[in-house]
């Protein structure tokens, strides 16, 4: 069995709306008769689509200072913590599926560079099944060997892109956006362009195929023009509902270090754990 990271990938692929433009220009004359008119208030769409565009791209810049705390949340499924490079540390909760499922699991990562640490629960009833199970030494933390997890979005954490949703690559990747009201926005996204962010997938991004190119987003600033909540609709497609991710962000500047596991809690982690989220 593979567990797959909190993702779009366990978010369902989409059958996508078009984009809708702020403003479009039409080549029939409007009532006046001037053609000047029609062009006028295209090229001032346009240039409010631009703002609207720059004024996203400006909102991921407090992230990327590495003072937060985030939520991303899914298909039943959910993660939060906080990061705060001061520290070169992290901390987050991943919750895979509900209780009632088969299969759930609880992750709780903590981050001390040069250290990492996994505490592992497993509910359901498949989880006796699952592989290893027995030298999980589930209840304690596992300390991460890092030439292990490195580039492993699972376990690892990379304190050079401290996003863990990947919201400035997604905001790169609007084709088109609108502002909606005070600090509000609505477009789309290419998801073909942003499949590094730390929130999608590449499995959903091939299975939306041309569909991909145009996801409906909503997002939201505060009063200082920081990101605090971006939200992606994903139509069903197939066998697979309709889904929304959403990521919020919040205590810019307010986030503390993470605490190291108390070193009676610890274990080293066995070649099992690598192997189940390899």
């Amino acid at each position: 069995m593979t567990v797959r990271r909190l993702s779009a990938g366990l978010m369902a692929a989409a059958l996508l709306t078009p984009g809708v433009a702020a403003c479009t220009g039409d080549s029939t004359a409007g009532p006046t008769g001037t053609p000047s008119a029609t062009a006028s208030a295209t090229a001032s769409g346009a240039a409010g689509d631009a703002e609207a565009k720059q004024a996203l791209l400006d909102s991921t810049r407090e992230i990327s200072n590495g003072n937060f705390r985030f939520r991303m949340s899914g298909v039943g499924s959910t993660a939060e913590g906080q990061v705060h490079q001061p520290s070169q540390s992290a901390q987050m909760r991943v919750n895979i599926g509900e209780p009632t499922d088969d299969l759930a699991m609880t992750l709780d990562l903590i981050h001390a560079k040069p250290d990492s640490w996994v505490k592992l629960d497993l509910q359901g009833a498949a989880a006796s099944s699952v592989p290893g199970r027995d030298k999980l030494s589930l209840g304690k933390y596992q300390h991460l060997d890092q030439t292990r997890i490195q580039g492993n979005r699972n376990l690892g954490f990379d304190f050079e892109k401290v996003d863990p949703a990947g919201s400035a690559v997604l905001t790169q990747a609007v084709t088109e956006v609108r502002r909606t009201g005070d600090g509000a926005y609505a477009g789309s996204i290419d998801l073909s362009k942003a499949a590094e962010a730390g929130s999608l997938d590449q499995s959903m991004i091939t299975a939306l195929g041309a569909q991909a190119n145009s996801v409906p987003f909503t997002a939201t600033t505060d009063a200082q023009g920081r990101l605090t909540e971006l939200i992606l609709q994903v139509p069903g497609t197939g066998e697979t509902a309709a889904q929304e991710i959403r990521v919020t962000y919040s205590d810019y500047g307010n986030a503390t270090a993470a605490q190291k596991p108390p070193a009676d809690q610890v274990v080293e982690a066995p070649p099992e754990l690598y192997n189940l989220f390899s």
